[in-house]
């Protein structure tokens, strides 16, 4: 692997984008590199905040995946980010896109789980996702279609301009439901993992270890992969919504250029008449001294 510095730490968080791939690569780098646990953390922790809003549960992903993912080799990252996670929350909860704060939820989830952190540390967590009272988004479970609420939602005031639909539709180039790499790690999954009928054949302990960790695996690799499609609805919602707005506009911006169009004929019509007229009326002074070009 590469060698470590704060420089090419900085540009592979700066590459860093929402494939699992991309998340479980530089997760790899940095337990290969644990040894700098504290000065990571601490970049993470800067990058974090200066990133774009529609970067920042990445982020989070990263912290989890390295948090669960070292432990088999230390404790230096479970430690190291445990000073500054509850203010990472925050500020994807404060500053994130709306479809963070479930994802938030469904990691912390995790972590009570698994015991990844101290209760009080986890409580704290949990406080920052109930403590707030800015609004939040249901969770996926209570995002199903309902016709009835999504007519009677607000519009925005103002369409919306071109270029924030580019830029929206672009990122849903890169959405889970296009990730074709993990859909294909998830079809593969052994059918161990899937069917409680088949635990009869765990004889030995090995065994069952060796199911357990291809289980915990699957379990996050699941809930990863569920929550990325959450967020994607709800984008997509979003964008659905921003999308009739920016029709509905230029439908009234239609109606009003062939509104100004008519009138601009009668304009025109009426000038045309005049000059038809004065023509004539020039033409029929003594001497001719107006010729039509007609």
């Amino acid at each position: 692997m590469s060698a470590f510095s704060e420089a090419a730490l900085e540009k592979k968080l700066s590459e860093l984008s929402n494939s699992q791939q991309s998340v479980q690569t530089l997760s790899l780098w940095l337990i290969h590199h644990r040894k700098h646990s504290k000065t990571i953390v601490n970049v993470w922790f800067n990058e974090l905040k200066k990133a774009q809003v529609s970067r920042k549960l990445t982020f989070l992903y990263l912290a989890n995946d390295v948090i669960q993912n070292s432990k088999k080799k230390g404790p230096e990252f479970t430690q190291d980010f445990a000073p500054v996670i509850v203010d990472a929350f925050k500020h994807v909860y404060r500053d994130g896109e709306e479809g963070c704060k479930k994802q938030l939820g469904r990691v912390l989830s995790i972590w009570q789980e698994r015991a990844v952190y101290e209760n009080n540390l986890l409580d704290r967590l949990s406080q920052v996702l109930d403590g707030e009272k800015k609004s939040r988004k249901r969770s996926y479970e209570a995002i199903q279609p309902d016709d009835e609420d999504f007519a009677t939602q607000s519009s925005p005031a103002e369409p919306p301009q071109t270029a924030d639909l580019i830029r929206a539709l672009q990122e849903l180039e890169n959405a889970a439901s296009g990730d074709s790499v993990l859909r294909q790690r998830i079809s593969s999954l052994p059918a161990e993992v899937q069917d409680t009928s088949l635990l009869q054949r765990i004889t030995d302990k090995e065994s069952g270890e060796r199911l357990t960790r291809l289980v915990e695996e699957a379990c996050m690799l699941l809930a990863d992969y569920s929550g990325r499609l959450a967020a994607e609805i709800d984008d997509r919602r979003q964008l659905t919504r921003t999308l009739t707005v920016f029709l509905q506009s230029q439908k009234d911006g239609l109606v009003q250029n062939e509104q100004k169009l008519e009138e601009y004929k009668r304009k025109l019509a009426r000038v045309t008449q005049v000059r038809k007229e004065l023509r004539s009326r020039l033409n029929n002074l003594p001497g001719g001294l107006y010729k039509s070009s007609n």
